[in-house]
């Protein structure tokens, strides 16, 4: 495993009476998909909302590319390759497909506004090139033949392939999915995991909080576990499977399952 992206160094965040992360530290390497799993209520979107900075931490430190990232704005932090999405769908239902995914470009665009409302040459230039990359990312999750279709017509699993494809027109080098299966038939679930997979390099690291045990098995290279608030275990796949102290966090928690994948299977 490469070196790390993300360093997590003794995050603490306190609510009034509730301490909602208590002191987690892990590292997310490069170029990996690594989960973040627990019970409701462990403090998973959280730690979400902390390290894209929607919250500030209470104590403790993020690094991004071994830059200290604790104090930045979230704008700063997609300005510096973090991207998100989120538990609950933040589409423009009235926009084309298309056009969600351009806005996904709006931080990386060098354009001052007076040339952008006055459409003169760089403006234009600078918005064909987002057009045509925003194709591409539709061309990539398989959207490519509804670009010009409201947002709010497509299909549930693909709208969460949208708003994927929004979070990467940003370019960023890690990506935060917060539940990106949350009501996904197992076809769509299936395609979404197979998707993940490709998008995963060199040059973007996945980090998911997600609730279906079985995807994030299948998928993940790495998985830290809470419970609540507190970092309970860390390991692969097979070790999270078979850790006492998971399954028992687990226990009562219906539909979650610790499914072994087939021998040999990737």
């Amino acid at each position: 495993m490469s070196s790390p992206l993300l360093q997590i160094d003794a995050v603490i965040r306190r609510f009034t009476g509730l301490l909602a992360v208590d002191d987690v530290s892990f590292d997310v390497a490069a170029g990996s998909i690594h989960a973040l799993i627990g019970p409701n209520g462990a403090g998973k979107t959280t730690l979400f909302n902390i390290i894209s900075g929607l919250l500030a931490p209470t104590a403790g430190r993020i690094c991004l590319n071994n830059r200290d990232i604790t104090a930045l704005p979230a704008h700063a932090r997609v300005a510096l390759g973090l991207g998100r999405t989120f538990q609950n769908l933040r589409l423009f239902g009235e926009m084309s497909v298309l056009e969600n995914v351009v806005t996904g470009m709006h931080p990386r665009l060098g354009v001052r506004w007076p040339a952008a409302v006055l459409r003169l040459p760089d403006a234009r230039s600078e918005e064909r090139a987002a057009v045509t990359r925003a194709r591409d990312l539709l061309r990539l999750i398989g959207l490519e033949d509804q670009a010009e279709q409201p947002a709010a017509t497509l299909a549930y699993g693909d709208q969460r392939r949208l708003e994927i494809a929004r979070a990467l027109a940003s370019d960023p080098v890690l990506l935060l999915l917060d539940e990106p299966a949350a009501g996904m038939n197992p076809t769509e679930t299936e395609a979404l995991a197979y998707m993940l997979k490709s998008l995963r390099s060199d040059k973007l690291t996945i980090l998911l909080v997600e609730h279906d045990m079985k995807f994030v098995m299948d998928l993940s290279d790495r998985i830290t576990v809470l419970n609540f608030g507190r970092k309970i275990a860390e390991g692969t796949p097979a070790e999270i499977r078979a850790n006492p102290g998971v399954i028992e966090a687990y226990l009562g928690h219906a539909g979650v399952q610790f499914t072994p994948r087939p021998e040999g299977a990737a």
